[in-house]
C-alpha cells in the first residue's frame, strides 16, 4: 500500500491515504454488528414468549412448531431475490429498507389476538429480515480484501450470537416488566434508530479506498447499480447445491437451539422461567466466541499459506464435527450441568461454521454474484431453519415432550453438513482446490 500509485493518478495531489478505509470500514462493521443484534432480537421474542403465548392461545406443541417456523420459510424464500437486488441496488438502500419494514413489523406483531394474525406477522417479518446478511456480505466483499474477510464478517456474525445470549434474560426481563406485546414494540422501535444511524453514515469505497483495499489493483469500485447481478447462472453450478445441502444441515441444528432451547429447559429440566432467562444465555455466549474462532483459524490458515477455500473448509467441517460430537450424547445425559455443558460446547462449534461459510461465498462467486451466491445459501439454512421447529414439535407431540430424538436428528445433520463442504465445494474459478 505504501508504493507509488499509477500514472494516472498525480503523484502529490492524489496520492492515497492507506488509513482512511480501514478508518471508515471498522465502523461499518460495528453498526453491522450493531443491526444484527437487533435483527436477532427480533427473531427471538418469539421463542423467549414461547409458553407464555402458547398458554394464551392454547397451542398444542406442533402448532408453536409450526408458529416458530413461519419466519424462517418466508425468509428463505425471500433471500433469493434478496442477494439479487442487493448486487443490483447495493447494501445501503437495502439493508435501509429491510431494517425499517422488520422493526414496523415487529411493532405491528404486538396487537396480533389470534393464532393466525401472529403467524401472519411472523411471515411478513422473515420477508423483511431477507436483505440482513446479504447486504453485510455486499459491504464485506466491498470494503475488505480477499485475505481479510474473514475477521470482518465473522464480527459481523457475532452481533446474532450477542443477541441470542442477551435475548433470554434481557427480553424475559422486558416480558416481565411491559408483557409480551411491549416488548415486541421495544425491540421494533430499536430497529428505526439503527436505520437512522445506517442511512446517516453508510457510504461505498471511492476509487483511492477501493486501491487500498485490493493493493495494486487499480480498478474503480463496483457501481451500486451493476447489470451483471443475474443469478440464474449460479444453479448450474456444483457449489451451488453443496453450499445449500451443508447450510441445511447447520442452520438445522441452530434453530433447534434458537427456538426450542428455553422450552427444553422449562420443560424437560425443570427450571422456572425466570432461571431459564439467564441459564439460556450460556450456550448462546459461547455461541459468540465460537464466531470470532472459527474467523480467527481460518485467517491463521491463509496466513499460513493455505488456500482461501480451504482456509474456509476447515473451520466449517471442523466445527460441525464438534458440534455432532457435543450434540448427540445430549439425549442420553441425565445430569443436568453435564447436559449444559455439553450444549454450550455444542453450540461454539455450531458456531464457528457461520462466519467462514458466509465468507466462502465471495470467493468462489464472480464480484457481481456474491450477495447472489451468499444468499442462494442462507436459502438452504433457513429451509433446515424453517423445518427444525417443525420437526422437534411434531417429535414432542409424539413421544410425550422427550428431547432424545430431538438431538440424534440435529446430531447427524450437522454431520451431513459438514460433509458437503469439505468434500464437495471447491473454487471453481481456478485449478485450485
Amino acid at each position: 500500500m505504501s508504493q507509488p500509485l499509477s500514472s494516472l493518478e498525480a503523484p502529490d495531489t492524489d496520492r492515497l491515504d492507506p488509513v482512511k478505509p480501514i478508518r471508515i470500514r471498522w465502523v461499518l462493521v460495528a453498526l453491522l454488528v450493531i443491526g444484527g443484534v437487533v435483527n436477532y432480537l427480533d427473531r427471538a421474542n418469539l421463542s423467549i414468549a414461547n409458553t407464555t403465548i402458547s398458554k394464551e392461545f392454547d397451542l398444542s406443541s406442533t402448532q408453536m412448531g409450526l408458529l416458530l417456523s413461519a419466519f424462517a420459510w418466508p425468509y428463505a424464500l425471500a433471500n433469493l431475490p434478496a442477494g439479487y437486488l442487493v448486487d443490483r441496488f447495493g447494501p445501503k438502500r437495502m439493508y435501509a429498507w429491510a431494517a425499517g419494514l422488520w422493526s414496523l413489523v415487529a411493532m405491528v406483531s404486538a396487537a396480533a389476538s389470534s393464532y393466525g394474525a401472529m403467524y401472519a406477522a411472523r411471515v411478513a417479518l422473515g420477508v423483511a429480515e431477507a436483505p440482513f446478511f446479504t447486504s453485510s456480505l455486499k459491504v464485506n466483499e466491498r470494503w475488505f480484501a480477499q485475505n481479510e474477510r474473514a475477521l470482518p464478517i465473522s464480527i459481523v456474525n457475532t452481533g446474532s450470537q450477542i443477541a441470542n445470549a442477551l435475548a433470554p434474560p434481557l427480553l424475559t426481563a422486558l416480558m416481565l416488566l411491559l408483557g409480551w406485546r411491549g416488548m415486541f414494540i421495544t425491540i421494533g422501535a430499536l430497529g428505526i434508530l439503527i436505520v437512522l444511524a445506517w442511512l446517516r453514515v453508510y457510504r461505498d469505497p471511492t476509487l483511492r479506498e477501493q486501491m487500498a483495499i485490493k493493493g495494486e489493483k487499480v480498478e474503480p469500485p463496483a457501481p451500486v447499480s451493476e447489470k451483471k447481478a443475474g443469478w440464474g447462472q449460479l444453479f448450474r453450478q456444483r457449489n451451488t447445491y453443496f453450499m445449500v445441502i451443508g447450510a441445511f444441515g447447520i442452520f438445522y441444528t441452530v434453530w433447534v437451539y434458537l427456538t426450542w432451547l428455553p422450552s427444553y429447559l422449562e420443560t424437560s429440566r425443570g427450571f422456572s422461567l425466570s432461571t431459564t432467562g439467564w441459564l439460556a444465555s450460556v450456550p448462546f455466549l459461547c455461541g459468540i466466541a465460537g464466531v470470532l474462532f472459527g474467523g480467527y483459524l481460518s485467517g491463521r490458515l491463509i496466513r499460513r499459506g493455505v488456500s482461501p477455500v480451504m482456509s474456509r473448509k476447515i473451520p466449517i467441517a471442523a466445527g460441525a464435527a464438534l458440534a455432532a460430537a457435543a450434540v448427540l450424547p445430549v439425549a442420553y445425559v441425565e445430569n443436568t450441568p453435564l447436559a449444559i455443558a455439553l450444549l454450550s460446547v455444542g453450540y461454539f462449534a455450531a458456531q464457528m461454521p457461520i462466519g467462514c461459510l458466509w465468507t466462502l461465498a465471495s470467493d468462489v462467486a464472480e464480484p457481481h454474484q456474491v450477495a447472489s451466491l451468499g444468499a442462494i445459501q442462507n436459502f438452504g439454512g433457513f429451509l433446515g431453519a424453517a423445518l427444525a421447529p417443525i420437526v422437534t414439535g411434531a417429535i414432542l407431540d409424539s413421544t410425550g415432550g422427550n428431547y432424545n430424538y430431538v438431538f440424534v436428528v440435529g446430531g447427524v445433520l450437522l454431520l451431513v453438513g459438514g460433509i458437503s463442504y469439505l468434500f464437495f465445494v471447491h473454487d471453481r474459478r481456478s485449478a485450485t482446490v
